[in-house]
């Protein structure tokens, strides 16, 4: 994986009793570290489109005892496919799944319809091709263009953190509605 759960997860600004959607949640390193940021006043929504991965992850998660994790089988290239209500969550998630989106807008409109006024996203990929580890040269997204999809997608940029030798770590906040 190269980009570590337990020294990235801190960049994320989460307190104890927040409610953070992981898209793409896999085999669940980064679910796991957020669900001990969280806290258990908190919450982690473990969204994956696999539902053996998800299986995976709830009997990690039981054998480590943790309790805070809610485990959801949807697609989140799609808008409603993470299953959340509008508005439930402090924060989002997309770690090392941009590059195997067809539908990266929609993904970034899923998660600010699910995210609060004041939620971040945060994203964390591949920044290249490391000799056939990660994905393919061509599948590789580029933080230029994350932001540029991110501000289409009504968000604003905020800020970079280091997340490892191989990947970057972006962190936007969501545009607040204008009421009329």
């Amino acid at each position: 994986m190269f980009s570590d759960p337990e020294k990235n997860v801190p960049y994320f600004g989460l307190r104890e009793g927040a409610r953070v959607a992981d898209f793409g949640a896999g085999s669940g390193a980064y679910t796991l570290a957020m669900a001990a940021r969280v806290g258990n006043s908190g919450m982690v929504y473990a969204v994956e489109v696999q539902k053996e991965l998800l299986d995976r992850l709830a009997n990690e998660a039981k054998s480590r005892r943790v309790t805070n994790i809610k485990y959801l089988w949807g697609d989140v290239d799609k808008l409603g496919g993470s299953k959340l209500q509008d508005a439930s969550v402090d924060a989002v998630l997309v770690a090392n799944i941009l590059f195997q989106s067809e539908q990266k807008y929609s993904m970034f409109l899923e998660a600010k319809r699910i995210l609060k006024a004041d939620g971040k996203l945060i994203v964390i990929d591949w920044s290249d091709s490391f000799s056939n580890l990660g994905p393919n040269t061509e599948k590789i997204i580029k933080p230029d263009q994350v932001k540029e999809i991110a501000t289409q997608a009504g968000f604003e940029f905020q800020e970079n953190f280091p997340a490892g030798e191989h990947h970057y770590g972006l962190i936007f906040a969501k545009i607040k509605e204008l009421k009329s």
